[in-house]
């Protein structure tokens, strides 16, 4: 039976979806960039969880987001991330890529969910696990957001550092998005290993 239970003191995101003491929440970040892996992260909140903060990632500043990484980090009851590289988003295509990076970020779990909720409205099954996805739902569910956020902050971190090896990219300051400034640099340097090669690098949508 679907419960939804509000946190009546900060009631923009709801606590749970389920009745199940073990309800996973779980979402990506760099769907839609043009290199870089894809990053998922799942995150199993304590029942009693309050972070008048949390929102969806997107929405938040840099600074607030890493410090709500160390927040959910240090009081989830559990929480993991995982990638999926770019050669495999490229053999796979990005949506089913997303779905095992956001499987294997499940898998990876101390404690197996009894329940799963996922940002968007695309999943398949994992582990005969009962499941709904929800369209929006960083922004309605705080386990969402807190993967959102575990997701997003992960993600750019590793960006930073690839950006590393190539500094022309300026990865440190676009994350492999799409922008104005990163498709110039595709252009005149061509791509990187790190490139998604499945996708338009040149155009503006793909």
């Amino acid at each position: 039976m679907k419960i939804d239970k509000v946190n009546r003191k900060y009631p923009n995101l709801i606590r749970s979806f389920s009745s199940f003491r073990y309800e996973c929440g779980c979402d990506e970040a760099g769907r839609g960039c043009l290199a870089g892996p894809v990053m998922a992260a799942a995150v199993i909140l304590p029942p009693d969880f309050i972070c008048p903060q949390l929102n969806d990632s997107k929405q938040l500043h840099p600074r607030v987001r890493e410090k709500l990484r160390q927040i959910i980090e240090k009081e989830a009851v559990a929480w993991s991330v995982a990638l999926v590289d770019n050669r495999e988003i490229d053999r796979i295509n990005i949506l089913n890529a997303s779905i095992l990076a956001m499987h294997k970020s499940i898998e990876a779990l101390q404690i197996q969910p009894q329940f799963i909720i996922v940002d968007g409205n695309r999943f398949k099954p994992y582990a005969d696990i009962p499941f709904q996805t929800i369209v929006k739902g960083d922004s309605k569910y705080l386990s969402i957001a807190a993967a959102s956020v575990l997701a997003k902050t992960h993600r750019d971190e590793l960006m930073e550092k690839l950006g590393e090896e190539f500094p022309e990219y300026q990865w440190g300051q676009n994350k492999g998005y799409p922008t104005a400034k990163h498709r110039e640099m595709i252009r005149r340097y061509g791509c990187s290993v790190y490139h998604r090669l499945s996708f338009r690098l040149l155009e503006e949508t793909f």
